[in-house]
């Protein structure tokens, strides 16, 4: 979808109300400014409606599964029903387990220790290390990072028409992790290609839908995954919750991720001393210890807010606000956006790109304290991926190191800008004019390295 006119503007739906939004920062050079969040893809502010919500529940809050009060029956209720909220907003099958994890990093690991035995794991190079590391007690296949969507199908097909022999004979169970948007380029993969040759090979797919699920609708039947892990903190709701949600069996069939209450059912003693421990078989297995009943809740919240906002009024915005940016750094011929598929490849709200001249740290710290503007920098928790996009650009010192480059490393690292539901344009507006700024003028502050950070220098 393209949205690229200036009068299209009046047709896109306003920003969606995020906590935040009026917080002014002060600037080195002198004052204050409103703070330009440009960060989603790392933590994405509270909606207001997330925040209303848990704000209405925290005196009701009691213990879940466990007390005959009626807090606690309240919360309980108000807990399974986030579940069912959340299955709805996944369009989970009737019998899909939705786990509530801690994030999408532990969602992930979650799924690897409950593969069966003997399973091969494959995985792209480009994956963000929260899908690319948990895998390591299986044999695992890392992929090349593909440079189209075709090249990805075609690479998995390969793979997975290779694999290894399993020690019983046969090929033995497998696993696809992949993910739905990349954290570093934001262009889109082919998810539904590649959960189809994945079953093609008897395979079975999780999705990575961290930084797609805040940003498109995702239908775990439409695109026919077996899993998908997303975060509670990049969908709006930064309360320390995240969600496993997809088939049963190997989840029913795995040790408990955590042992501890509530993941039993029933726990005796025997003769000999020891103890016998029944699980249950429902989410509640890999759920032990007291529920973030906030955090569920609030994951919830947030599905039911952007569910009702309408997806196709939230894409249209967001590809209006990628369009500005686009445009604004296509007009700076010193800026190269980074890119696995090209340019015209579909993507959600997060774009990294390098700045000639410039060490992308110390650009990002100019941004910031000159400006009031806050993007990221460095290699995204994605070395692998940001590494293949960089190649042999070379990338100039500046005053200030990038903190991941190891000691007698070339300095590797760029600048990501991110949006989404809660983004007003000026805020879009103003990053582009402070790009221009900088790359034309140069910065107006001296900068110095600081704990691994690039900081201005205020010793003078």
């Amino acid at each position: 979808m393209s949205v690229s006119t200036a009068a299209s503007a009046q047709t896109i739906c306003a920003p969606l109300p995020v906590l935040g939004r009026d917080v002014t920062v002060p600037l080195v050079t002198g004052g204050e400014v409103t703070y330009a969040a440009l960060d989603y893809a790392a933590s994405a502010p509270a909606l207001q409606r997330v925040w209303d919500d848990v704000a209405a529940y925290a005196p009701y809050y009691g213990s879940v599964h466990r007390g005959a009060g009626y807090l606690s029956q309240l919360s309980t209720d108000l807990f399974e029903n986030a579940r069912r909220t959340v299955a709805e907003f996944l369009d989970c099958r009737d019998d899909d387990q939705v786990v509530f994890t801690r994030s999408t990093t532990d969602s992930l690991n979650l799924l690897a220790a409950a593969l069966p035995a003997d399973c091969q794991a494959f995985v792209f190079e480009t994956e963000h290390h929260a899908s690319l590391l948990p895998w390591r007690d299986a044999r695992v296949t890392y992929l090349n990072a593909p440079r189209t969507p075709r090249q990805a199908v075609e690479t998995l097909e390969r793979a997975l028409a290779d694999r290894n022999v399993s020690v019983e004979g046969g090929h033995g169970p497998a696993l696809v992790c992949v993910t739905g948007a990349s954290n570093v380029t934001g262009e889109l993969w082919p998810v539904r290609e590649l959960a189809a040759a994945a079953h093609a090979h008897g395979a079975r797919i999780v999705l990575d839908a961290a930084q797609l699920a805040p940003h498109h609708a995702v239908s775990v039947r439409d695109l026919d995954v077996d899993w998908i892990a997303f975060s509670g903190h990049k969908l709006y709701a930064p309360f320390g919750s995240g969600v496993l949600a997809g088939r049963s069996d190997w989840l029913r069939a795995a040790e408990p991720y955590l042992a501890g209450g509530g993941a039993s059912r029933k726990v005796s003693r025997r003769e000999d001393g020891g103890v016998d421990v029944e699980w249950h078989d429902s989410a509640a297995r890999h759920e032990a210890g007291s529920p973030n009943v906030i955090g569920a809740y609030s994951i919830a919240s947030a599905c039911k807010a952007l569910t009702e906002a309408g997806f196709d009024d939230l894409v249209a915005r967001e590809q209006y606000l990628i369009e500005k940016v686009r445009a604004g750094l296509a007009e700076v011929p010193e800026v190269r956006i980074l890119s696995l598929f090209g340019d015209d490849a579909p993507r959600v709200g997060v774009l990294s790109f390098v700045v000639a001249g410039w060490n992308s740290s110390h650009f990002a710290a100019a941004l910031s304290a000159e400006y009031g503007i806050g993007v990221r920098d460095g290699l995204f928790c994605a070395h692998p991926l940001v590494r293949t996009l960089l190649g042999s650009d070379p990338q100039a010192q500046g005053e200030c190191g990038a903190p991941e480059a190891a000691p007698g490393e070339k300095s590797l690292n760029a600048i990501r800008v991110s949006f989404g539901a809660g983004t007003p344009d000026e805020h879009v507006e103003r990053f582009v004019n402070a790009v221009k700024e900088l790359v034309t003028d140069g910065a107006k502050w001296n900068y110095r390295t600081e704990d691994g950070r690039c900081v201005p220098d205020t010793s003078a």
